[in-house]
């Protein structure tokens, strides 16, 4: 047998997987994305959530339609009408289909029109009570909702960046303790255990090792995550030291992307754990990683201010990132 799922999947949430899992036990499945020309996530994005859920399935077809709300009926309502000027999408797109799943009223006002059959999916939400709008709403608290593939569009990075011995790693992991965060140590420290004695490659190994790093972040434990520095303070490092240029893939300069970037300043006070770069240096390296910053278009906001201070101010702006990103 054949036959099809639709709806906006705006987002798509573990409601819709089990409901295309429920489909595929019947056979095999198109799944028709409606995606409104006016809402902020594009249909293919949507269409990509689906398919990295079920990478592996062949029974598993997703397709887009986009549309204008002027010309298709944009609700959820059961009623005759709507479900006719709907069922003339549907004859174009599924023309040897045998039966459709839905979870709502109109799922059997379709099958009559259409004459095929309907398989009703925990109409009542008795198994998952949770509705796309109400996810809308608020991201972060229904985020237990999202498969994986949603939660990594969604997910927020917060970078911490500085030249040395200003706080980012002691404020990485505070602030992380504080939101319960998932947190990217610097690959750097890892591996180069004293700032002046290393070699230019051993860089382009702090390149690739903090960039998988980020991608293997388990974002189902929380929607934050913050990183102790990026690929840009590494590039710096290979300028400032070596006089060369570190160039690295582009799959790494996205991995490396975040929401928001937070600078601490030099004026905090130094410590030489002895292998650290003295302070005339330090803050030259300063220079250089502000420079570089801005040749990137990096825009990021500065904390200062004594040890407690920065960590509240990086508290307060993540929270307001939190804030205005909560809501889709």
């Amino acid at each position: 047998m054949k036959g099809f799922v639709f709806g906006k999947f705006y987002p798509f949430h573990i409601g819709h997987q089990k409901m295309i899992e429920f489909a595929l036990e019947k056979g095999s499945i198109t799944v028709l994305i409606c995606a409104e020309e006016k809402e902020k996530i594009d249909g293919n994005i949507r269409k990509q959530w689906i398919k990295d859920t079920s990478p592996d399935n062949r029974d598993l077809k997703v397709k887009v339609f986009k549309y204008k709300e002027n010309d298709f009926p944009n609700t959820s309502v059961s009623d005759w009408d709507v479900s006719k000027k709907w069922s003339e999408v549907f004859k174009e797109y599924f023309k040897d289909e045998d039966f459709l799943v839905t979870s709502e009223e109109y799922g059997e006002m379709l099958s009559v029109i259409m004459d095929i059959d309907h398989f009703m999916f925990d109409e009542d939400r008795e198994n998952i009570q949770i509705s796309a709008s109400e996810i809308r709403e608020n991201l972060f608290e229904n985020w237990n909702f999202l498969p994986r593939s949603v939660q990594k569009y969604f997910a927020l990075k917060v970078v911490f960046l500085g030249t040395e011995s200003t706080g980012k790693t002691t404020m990485t992991n505070n602030v992380a303790e504080y939101f319960k965060a998932n947190k990217v140590s610097e690959a750097g420290r890892d591996l180069i255990l004293d700032s002046k004695e290393f070699e230019f490659e051993d860089l382009e190994k702090v390149s690739t090792e903090h960039a998988q790093r980020i991608e293997n972040t388990d974002h189902s434990k929380s929607f934050l995550t913050l990183i102790d520095t990026n690929i840009h303070i590494t590039q710096s490092y290979a300028e400032f030291i070596f006089g060369k240029k570190l160039s690295v893939l582009e799959e790494i300069i996205e991995k490396n992307k975040a929401d928001l970037y937070l600078y601490s300043t030099k004026d905090a006070e130094y410590i030489q754990d002895g292998t650290r770069l003295e302070i005339d240096e330090r803050n030259k390296l300063d220079e250089s990683h502000r420079s570089l910053l801005k040749q990137n278009n990096i825009d990021f906001l500065e904390i200062s201010g004594s040890w407690e201070e920065r960590e509240q101010k990086a508290i307060e702006n993540i929270e307001k990132l939190i804030a205005e990103k909560k809501e889709l």
